[in-house]
């Protein structure tokens, strides 16, 4: 039980003010708080926002002159995402924390203080997504699409609407996801519907996502950053059909079309299969027609070509005269043949010589040659050591270690060669080889001044 306060009205007269604890005095404190202040709305700017890991949200709300701490425990539903510079109405209840002897407001509820500050909200989250590419990857849509999968609420004119336009145009298969399209968990069941239907083993061939219209505030679900990366990771082409015309959401960007309402949605989506059937009649016609033309016009000129072709009689004929010609010319000309290799051959016996004086003149221009040869190669030979010698008597004349004998010396750095003072222009100190004729030292160098 905690002491009645105590009325400083005689300031002369002692008072014997109690002793508390701690514990006593913040406890206290805590009671007369959340006793006066039952539960408050408060208007403030969101600041210093973090979610921690265990689901709790922490951050402060603000305004002009003032800052109250704030905390959304997890698992708390909420109309409006809560992020840093937006400016928001909460409500919840006023609450002390005597661990820290600070006060608080654990917010249970909150909503966007106006459109304006959606508006700042969505221009400043669209910057971000298409900074990061997420509204350029466009992708075609099927024309004739098997199963066409709807992401909308189950009870809406939408999905009727959407229903009978393809029933009018294009009849398919429509799986719909029902979700909710408004309030607290939209944003939630929209995600897990894209991805669910991108999970699934036979997919659909396109998607749409679609609502009807409303204020900013009805629309926020399809702006919130979960439901626009979905769209966009979507492995399925997706139609959004958010709101009236004049309604932009930013799923709208991300998706691979933009149509301006749900029943746009089915039309787009589909084309008009009576409009179909015309035109692939009209196209087997004009296949049937060329066709017939083309077999009209080969026929003609098979029959043309027909007429102009000899007899076969008379082609066998004139080939059995060309044979039996040709049989005599060929038994006379295998006499002469006969006759004219004789003589070629009587012709070639005459000109041939003995072999062995032949044999003989051979021999003896192979041992002249070879005799050249081991002429020539002991002269090579004797050059190439003339020029040997030569030239390492020139070598030797040049160099350099001949010079070192002379009381000269080389000066390196770092197995380079300094030959200038320029080496010291980055560095005045350095240290340098000398090389002599009989060995190496090493020393510390320091430019003088000019």
């Amino acid at each position: 039980m905690l002491p009645e306060p105590i009325s400083f009205v005689d300031y002369a007269r002692p008072v014997e003010l109690p002793i508390l604890s701690v514990t006593d005095l913040s406890l206290g404190l805590k009671q007369l708080v959340e006793g006066h202040f039952k539960r408050v709305r408060v208007r403030g700017e969101i600041s210093g926002f973090k979610r921690h890991t265990s689901g709790h949200s922490y951050f402060t709300l603000k305004d002009q002159d003032s800052v109250i701490d704030a905390v959304c425990w997890r698992g708390t539903s909420l109309k409006t995402q809560l992020e840093d510079g937006l400016e928001v109405i909460a409500s919840g209840r006023l609450t002390t924390y005597p661990g820290r002897s600070k006060y608080q407001i654990v917010v249970d509820g909150a909503e966007a203080a106006g459109e304006g500050a959606l508006l700042k909200v969505l221009l400043e989250r669209k910057a971000r997504l298409q900074a990061e590419g997420l509204f350029d990857n466009k992708r075609p849509l099927p024309a004739f699409p098997k199963t066409i999968g709807v992401v909308t609420s189950a009870t809406g004119a939408v999905i009727q609407d959407i229903l009978h336009r393809l029933s009018d145009r294009y009849p398919c298969h429509v799986l719909v996801w029902p979700v909710l399209v408004q309030g607290p968990g939209a944003a939630e069941q929209i995600t897990v519907a894209i991805q669910g239907f991108n999970n699934l083993d036979q997919k659909p061939d396109l998607l749409i996502v679609a609502r009807g219209g409303g204020s900013l505030e009805d629309l926020w679900c399809f702006n919130e950053e979960n439901v626009v990366r979905a769209a966009a990771a979507s492995h399925i082409p997706l139609i959004s059909a958010v709101g009236h015309e004049t309604d932009t959401t930013l799923i709208d960007w991300a998706s691979d079309l933009r149509a301006p309402t749900p029943t746009a949605a089915a039309e787009l989506a589909t084309p008009v299969l009576s409009q179909v059937r015309y035109a692939v009649q009209q196209h087997s016609q004009r296949i049937y027609n060329l066709i017939h033309r083309q077999l009209q016009a080969d026929g003609l000129h098979v029959a043309n070509l027909g007429r102009a072709l000899p007899s076969p009689q008379q082609v066998l004929e004139q080939t059995m005269l060309r044979v039996d010609d040709w049989g005599d010319r060929l038994s006379q000309a295998y006499g002469v043949f006969l006759t004219y290799k004789n003589q070629t051959l009587a012709f070639q016996r005459t000109r041939l010589r003995p072999p062995l004086p032949l044999l003989e003149s051979s021999n003896q221009k192979v041992g002249q040659l070879f005799d050249r040869l081991t002429y020539g190669h002991q002269q090579f030979f004797n050059q190439l050591i003339d020029r040997l010698a030569w030239q390492s008597a020139c070598l030797e004349q040049n160099s350099y270690q001949r010079i070192l004998k002379r009381g000269f010396c080389l000066v390196t750095a770092n197995d380079h060669v300094v030959s200038s003072v320029d080496y010291f222009q980055n560095a005045s100190q350095a240290s340098l080889d000398l090389r002599f004729a009989d060995g190496t030292v090493r020393i510390e160098a320091k430019k003088l001044s000019a």
